[in-house]
């Protein structure tokens, strides 16, 4: 079951192993555009080229769609990025149901672990396998594995990386489960006293505070890169801000002034300058600091 992109390797991985890949579960079509073009989720997408035979219900509590899912007897269920399911699904697999989530649970429980994760700055992440419970990414944990928040990265960038790692990471608990003693392997119980939230992200959450530390500012455009895309307001209008870097040079002048240097875009912060290196004004593709400082034609 599952829905966007980062579902698709794990999705791969599961359709070239030796186990029985019975269905795939997805979100139905949508009309996207002006257009209203039919539009379809990634892991449909993957299910069509491949053959896989798949299920697009309305209501994941229809009857209907449930007596088709018991029909099918599955032995085990798979979940990676889809909706929060009922709990009358959790028993319709001979060995359970199990998540993928992007964070080291239980920290960053929520819709956005990716994005939070490097907002607040952390040097590390990975990725868990749970078998679900009623509460939200609360269950049994099968597996985790970490990997470094390099200094480069984006949302973007650790979204492939994670997706990637959760597909050998999905591989290891199907082998784990199908392998061990009466199918249940070791599990660890979550401590809910480490867990922290991690909110899906809305607009209001991306409009950047120009009077915060820099490194703050720096983790919230790295966070929110490609997208949803943090922004700031210039001439009444949205400025997305895609991509920064830290700078030891002092700020002298007030939070959020701009001031441009050696064909560099710099914005004042709470504590230093802060270099804005890639950004897309409203209406415009997305452009480098040097592009848009030459469209200014402000002489130097």
């Amino acid at each position: 079951m599952g829905t966007p992109e980062f579902a698709v390797p794990s999705l791969s991985a599961i359709f070239k192993s030796e186990h029985d890949l019975i269905s795939v579960v997805t979100i139905p079509d949508r009309k996207k555009g002006r257009g209203q073009n039919v539009s379809f989720s990634e892991v449909k997408k993957f299910a069509m080229a491949k053959r896989i035979d798949f299920l697009q219900p309305d209501d994941i509590s229809n009857e209907d769609f449930l007596e088709k899912l018991i029909s099918l007897k599955p032995d085990l269920i798979v979940v990676v990025a889809f909706k929060i399911l009922p709990e009358i699904i959790f028993d319709i697999p001979t060995f359970g149901i199990f998540n993928l989530h992007a964070s080291l649970l239980p920290k960053y429980r929520g819709a956005a672990p990716i994005n939070r994760a490097i907002m607040n700055g952390e040097p590390e992440t990975g990725v868990t396998t749970f078998f679900l419970e009623k509460k939200v990414d609360t269950g049994n944990v099968i597996l985790q594995q970490k990997i470094p928040i390099l200094p480069d990265d984006s949302a973007g960038s650790l979204h492939d990386k994670l997706s990637e790692l959760g597909a050998e990471v999905v591989m290891k608990t199907i082998d784990l489960i199908d392998k061990s003693d009466k199918n249940i392997p070791p599990l660890i119980k979550q401590d809910d006293s480490l867990s922290s939230k991690a909110p899906k992200i809305f607009k209001e959450d991306c409009l950047l505070s120009w009077d915060d530390l820099s490194v703050k500012i720096h983790n919230k455009i790295r966070g929110l890169s490609p997208y949803p895309a943090a922004y700031t307001r210039m001439i009444d209008k949205n400025i997305k801000i895609l991509k920064s870097r830290l700078t030891e040079m002092r700020s002298e002048s007030e939070p959020g002034v701009i001031s441009i240097s050696d064909n560099k875009l710099l914005v004042s912060t709470k504590d230093n300058l802060l270099e804005i290196e890639e950004l897309q004004p409203e209406g415009k593709n997305k452009m480098s600091a040097r592009d848009f400082i030459n469209g200014l034609k402000i002489k130097q």
